[in-house]
């Protein structure tokens, strides 16, 4: 049995590092916040390259705040992808302004920065771009639309720990990124968190009133906040996982290129990542217009994958208030009828990868 995902391997891994950070946190007595928090905070803004990171409760908290960091609400509008997790759109939302999308490049699945330019209105406030799988949306051009209608650049860096493009990682390439950890992601938790990064002061400061109700001292409200904070627990694990995050992220990669090549001479589209951006494969995720029955071949064999995302956002019934409808982004709509991810674990042997690709072959020719 391949398992699409194995938490325990990797537990198992550094079990006594993780044991003894929770033990150091159940015998300080601190919850919620703290010191741990705060290492984690300086040392993820170190791997990141930014001045600053702000520690939250989760990804959708770290979306939404960011947001409001940078005065957006009722009556802005707010460019991203359909092709996303539905926490990208919902945090928009949350703030009271309006998602408008863009569909997806057919290579990199990544937001078409070429389209943006014609959706920009008086009402646009800010980009939201969505690094997907791990890899990099073009932030070079995406920034140039920005400065040219003076937009603030939010990344959406959930699935993108340590992407980079041209030795920039994610994160530190628009004026906020905002990253989850939840326990799947690269870089995940044992449990909810996520995180901010930004080297705007300014930015950061009003984050942390935002993610403590509003206080920079205690029972001293002086914005309207919300109860955004992390774990302290979360923030020990947190720590120790990012000493592995670089060896974990290269065999990912590593991983990766052997699907490369025992795919190249199949009937599937691989990922392709352009020259000069680091991929970090959060997702390895191929393209074939008979994915339902591949999947269902697949898990006969003890094989098991993921659909990252079976429907759009636009398409989405809680989401159809906002007007879109079939056939509006038709390159994302037949990316979402035709991908499937693939097991992809820095865990995993180069013979499982081997045997997934055998699997495929075989699959195609019988399905």
């Amino acid at each position: 049995m391949i398992p699409y995902l194995d938490l325990k391997k990797q537990y198992h891994s550094i079990k006594q590092e993780i044991d003894s950070a929770v033990a150091s946190v159940l015998e300080s007595g601190q919850f919620v916040l703290g010191k741990e928090v705060e290492a984690f905070e300086e040392e993820f803004a170190s791997y990141c390259g930014t001045n600053h990171v702000v520690a939250v409760s989760t990804g959708t908290s770290a979306l939404h705040l960011s947001l409001l960091a940078a005065g957006i609400g009722p009556g802005d509008e707010v460019i991203t992808t359909p092709l996303t997790f539905v926490a990208t759109v919902a945090a928009i939302l949350y703030t009271g302004a309006r998602p408008v999308f863009v569909d997806v490049e057919p290579t990199t699945l990544n937001i078409d920065v070429s389209k943006m330019s014609k959706v920009v209105t008086k009402r646009t406030k800010a980009i939201l771009p969505v690094h997907l799988h791990g890899k990099p949306v073009d932030m070079v051009s995406l920034i140039q639309v920005a400065q040219k209608n003076k937009l603030i650049v939010i990344e959406d860096a959930a699935q993108a720990h340590g992407a980079e493009i041209q030795g920039r990682r994610a994160g530190g390439l628009g004026h906020m990124g905002c990253f989850s950890f939840y326990p799947g992601k690269n870089l995940g938790a044992y449990g909810e968190g996520g995180a901010v990064t930004t080297n705007n002061p300014e930015f950061a400061k009003k984050i942390r009133l935002l993610r403590d109700w509003g206080a920079e001292k205690r029972y001293h409200h002086d914005l309207k906040g919300f109860n955004f904070r992390m774990e302290t627990l979360q923030g020990a694990i947190l720590r120790v996982k990012l000493r592995h995050l670089e060896k974990w992220t290269e065999a990912r990669r590593h991983l990766a290129r052997r699907y490369d090549e025992y795919l190249k001479d199949v009937p599937v589209e691989i990922p392709f990542t352009p020259a000069g951006f680091r991929h970090v494969y959060h997702v390895y995720a191929v393209l074939t217009d008979c994915r339902d029955r591949l999947q269902e071949y697949l898990t006969s064999k003890d094989i098991y994958t993921n659909i990252h995302y079976p429907i759009p956002v636009h398409l989405q019934k809680a989401y159809s208030d906002l007007g879109y409808k079939a056939g509006d982004f038709p390159m994302t709509e037949s990316v979402c009828c035709r991908t499937i991810s693939l097991p992809l674990y820095p865990e995993m042997t180069e013979a499982q990868v081997k045997e997934v690709a055998e699997a495929i072959k075989n699959g195609l020719k019988e399905i």
